[in-house]
């Protein structure tokens, strides 16, 4: 072998050139600073007060409903205290028309799109009429990334109806590990299907942080592979993720394929209300810089220092909130419990024969 033999691919360089491409958007900083003024200028006062009651709205459901998950009211529950800005920024840039498809963390997406606070209370307990909902949307996925190949069909589907309109979905970063994720984009990129996936990156998979998961710079060049544009946003920005979020809609919607975003954020609490430990898997120095960067703080004070916004009229905001809240538990309360013909009758649209019969034996049974 030649002593200066000269290389033909220099691995090292493109590796170190990976991600370098993805500068996180933002327009309001971590000081409530604004960051770039021609964006800003896009907002009325009007929807800059919107979006703080957004926040606020988000951060009440999920307190409320963490403590009827700790009184043992309600069945599962993923905390979402932390990604305020990231779910409500996203979704707000969404028609009603825009078909949704979201995991199991994203029921204040789900009802931000149309759903009742009582018919999410319905679905985390399990119960049929959960998945029933006048929104153009599909109940929350359980299985990590299966909406993802959901969303590109629903897209598809979109095209050739020639509907105005755009699937969208959310997963976690660790959602992007999963296969389900690159296939759902890859078709969605062959087929120019109107989606937009957008990827929540809290930091965590269960306990298990992004570094761990993917050798990745950045998520969203994980889009790049499937011929979908892909940008990075800051999570923690709610008028950063709502800019973002509305040209992606309106590319996707106008025939340009599906876009990918990927949201910087980070998840403040546990898991799920099942009630990990997340102390055992980060420690408060990492956690500490995420708690002051606080989506409501940054918001909070911009508006407070613009005069449009007070303590006093957050604290009664979230009381009118937290009391609609139990108003919908009544409401769900309120239903009768789920008979296992409910189930049978909402399996397939036109019962099989099997069903049928398993239908008309419960039905008797059920009827003494």
């Amino acid at each position: 072998m030649a002593k200066d033999s000269k290389k033909v691919v220099d691995f090292a360089a493109i590796k170190a050139d990976l991600g370098k491409d993805f500068k996180p958007v933002q327009i309001l900083d971590n000081d409530a600073k604004v960051v770039n003024k021609e964006l800003m200028a896009t907002f009325s006062d009007e929807q800059l007060v919107d979006f703080m009651k957004k926040l606020v709205w988000e951060r009440a459901l999920h307190e409320q409903t963490m403590n009827f998950s700790r009184q043992g009211r309600l069945g599962f529950y993923a905390p979402t205290l932390g990604e305020e800005a990231s779910e409500m920024g996203t979704v707000s840039a969404f028609k009603e028309n825009d078909f949704l498809l979201p995991a199991y963390r994203d029921l204040p997406q789900l009802i931000q799109h149309g759903a009742t606070v009582a018919e999410g209370y319905l679905w985390s307990r399990g119960h049929v009429l959960g998945n029933q909902f006048k929104a153009r949307a599909i109940m929350p996925q359980i299985i990590i990334g299966a909406q993802m190949v959901e969303t590109a069909g629903v897209a598809l589907g979109l095209k050739k109806n020639g509907e105005d309109a755009v699937a969208f979905s959310y997963t976690g970063d660790g959602g992007t590990s999963q296969g389900d994720t690159y296939e759902g984009m890859n078709f969605a990129g062959a087929y120019e299907a109107p989606a937009v996936f957008i990827i929540q990156n809290n930091g965590y998979a269960i306990s298990v942080p992004r570094p761990k998961q993917t050798a990745a710079v950045t998520l969203a060049q994980k889009a790049v592979a499937a011929g979908i544009p892909s940008v990075q946003v800051d999570g923690m920005d709610i008028l950063a993720c709502y800019a973002v979020a509305k040209e992606a809609r309106d590319f996707a919607a106008a025939g340009n394929g599906p876009v990918m975003i990927e949201t910087l954020t980070y998840r403040f609490g546990a898991h799920s209300s099942a009630g990990d430990d997340p102390s055992r898997y980060r420690t408060k120095e990492e956690e500490q810089p995420w708690f002051e960067n606080d989506p409501l703080i940054r918001m909070r004070k911009y508006l407070t220092d613009k005069g449009q916004w007070s303590q006093e009229t957050e604290d009664a905001y979230v009381e009118e909130c937290k009391n609609s809240f139990k108003d919908a538990l009544k409401d769900a309360d309120a239903v009768a419990p789920e008979k296992v013909t409910d189930m049978l009758k909402n399996t397939f649209e036109v019962p099989t024969p099997d069903i049928a019969k398993q239908i008309a034996e419960f039905e008797e049974k059920e009827s003494k």
